[in-house]
């Protein structure tokens, strides 16, 4: 029988979606996790690990195709009453004042409005907004808007609150104070919150949070590994073993599959591979920092990650591309220049440019798919309609887009293809436009 602590439990879920084609795509297979009372978990993995879609089957906006999931002990079959979610965008409503938006789930409660009030207000002042009660979120700062989105949600007493990346569309200092209100509130049993499960890219965020760390691959999404904190709270980032903690993770989340680590050879993409988001500049601006002193061509990414400025939802699709383009190698939280990484960062423009292509059409299949397509066509141009079809038979129709997007950029500037944002077509290069 099922400890009474226990607030979620998942056994087996899996979900998938239906591809253009009516095939199922998994998003999430085989997912066994528990949220205990007490504790703040952190979910960690890179984009198409289905960590969103994890939380939004927790709180039962989206059903799970297989497998059972419990809210304290009960099946979830729709909307649990217990469990709140704040959202990475506000998710305000724009003419209403900070307290209406605050009293929104008391009122879809049928709580009365002289109730509705007085805790609204208590909340208020407990995240800090006491006085802005009359104000509109239009007159509100990035931090202070998030402050209303951890109000309403708090306000209806959940037993679970689901934070989906809640700070990462603020400025770090403001996360940061956000981040530690949070836990003051938390830590001080001043909420009366018993779980927290974050969504988060961010791994020292993770690490400063949490008290366990779940790590999700990808594609589908399964939970590859964790790694308990026993640290208490308040962290001190600069500490020796919060410091050994986020290597630690940052090792978990580049490390390779076991085949990849064992025959020391890289699993190549597939035509459907959800390429990381990431431009050229900050592909070639982390080469060359990873070139210069004081790395010269080697580095432990937290090191990197501080000396960038750039955040990890930034950095590891970028760690990501590298790799799959053959520039650098990544294992175990360290990042080392190959002997092609140093000679593109040391070649000139258009030997860049030529090294680029090359590389994209030896790793990316789908860039090499358009480019022979493209040579294949007697006019040398085709719409990008066919390929992004072609896509949405592995990818939802947003990520097909996106990683279109990516491939066309990518393409553009190793000179694999053209491509017209008017009419939408790809071209060879040095043809005239269709």
């Amino acid at each position: 029988m099922m400890s009474q602590n226990v607030l979620i439990e998942l056994n087996g879920v899996d979900k998938s979606f239906r591809a253009a084609d009516g095939t199922a795509r998994n998003v999430l297979e085989q997912v066994d996790f528990t949220l205990q009372e007490g504790e703040i978990v952190a979910l960690l993995g890179k984009s198409g690990s289905g960590k969103s879609t994890l939380l939004r089957i927790i709180a039962g906006l989206i059903p799970a195709d297989k497998g059972q999931v419990d809210y304290r002990q009960q099946p979830v079959y729709g909307p649990v009453a217990g469990i709140a979610m704040v959202f990475q965008s506000f998710a305000l409503f724009p003419w209403l004042t900070v307290q209406q938006n605050v009293e929104l789930g008391l009122e879809a409660q049928g709580v009365a409005p002289d109730e509705r009030e007085k805790r609204a207000n208590a909340v208020l002042e407990m995240i800090g907004l006491a006085g802005f009660g009359g104000a509109l979120p239009r007159e509100l700062s990035g931090g202070m808007k998030q402050r209303v989105g951890i109000a309403r949600a708090i306000v209806t007493n959940p037993d679970i609150l689901l934070m989906d990346e809640a700070f990462s569309a603020l400025d770090v200092l403001t996360g940061e104070t956000l981040r530690n209100d949070m836990l003051e509130l938390w830590d001080g049993d001043r909420m009366p919150t018993r779980g927290i499960l974050i969504v988060s890219h961010n791994i020292e965020e993770a690490v400063m949070m949490s008290d366990r760390i779940i790590i999700l691959s990808s594609d589908p999404g399964r939970i590859r590994c964790e790694v308990k904190i026993d640290l208490p709270r308040p962290r001190d980032v600069d500490s020796i073993e919060v410091r050994a903690l986020i290597d630690e993770v940052y090792g978990l989340m580049t490390m390779r599959p076991v085949q990849e680590a064992t025959t020391g050879i890289t699993a190549p993409a597939h035509l459907g591979y959800r390429l990381p988001e990431t431009d050229i500049g900050r592909i070639e601006g982390v080469l060359d920092l990873l070139a210069d002193t004081p790395f010269d061509g080697h580095a432990d990414l937290p090191q990197l990650a501080e000396e960038s400025e750039l955040s990890d939802e930034e950095l590891f699709p970028t760690y990501e591309a590298l790799g799959l383009l053959g520039l650098a190698q990544i294992e175990q939280g360290d990042i080392t220049l190959t002997a092609l990484g140093r000679h593109y960062v040391e070649a000139d423009q258009a030997h860049k440019q030529e090294t680029f292509g090359q590389q994209l059409l030896t790793h990316v299949p789908l860039a090499a798919h358009i480019r022979r397509s493209l040579e294949a066509e007697p006019s040398g141009t085709l719409p990008e309609k066919r390929f992004l079809e072609l896509l949405e038979e592995f990818l939802k129709a947003e990520e097909a887009k996106r990683v279109l997007e990516v491939a066309i950029e990518w393409g553009r500037y190793g000179e694999v293809y053209e491509y017209d944002y008017h009419t939408g077509r790809l071209t060879l290069p040095d043809q005239d436009e269709a």
